[in-house]
């Protein structure tokens, strides 16, 4: 079956970066294209980037310039890459395979969630 497993989260100060992985298996990953999501406490889930199956990106506006999303489809892994971290980034981030072919943005068009991992940025 699929399974996406988040990993790389952790505590970081305010300003500075942190990569996230979410290593995929039981799907053919290189025809995937992959989301990345995030829930801060107390709020919905939202998007935050996509990459295509060719490596092309969407990101949403609230991380564009300051998150990059990459994949490397020999280690069947997709990555997202933040900088310039701020309080407002702490949140469970992520990430999933796309399905439908709708609003990119919408939880709906995406199946084969992982577990997340916990992202906590300090001020």
């Amino acid at each position: 079956q699929v399974q996406l497993v988040e990993s790389g989260g952790g505590l970081v100060q305010a300003g500075g970066s942190l990569r996230v992985s979410c290593a995929a298996s039981g799907l053919t990953f290189s025809s995937s294209a992959m989301g990345w999501f995030r829930q801060a406490p107390g709020k919905q889930r939202e998007f935050v980037g996509i990459i295509s199956r060719s490596g092309g990106t969407y990101y949403s506006d609230s991380v564009k310039g300051r998150f990059t999303i990459s994949r490397d489809n020999a280690k069947n892994t997709v990555y997202l890459q933040m900088n310039s971290l701020k309080p407002e980034h702490t949140a469970v981030y992520y990430c999933a395979v796309r399905v439908g072919s709708q609003d990119v943005t919408t939880e709906s068009q995406y199946n084969y969630w992982g577990q997340g991992t916990q992202v906590t940025v300090s001020s």
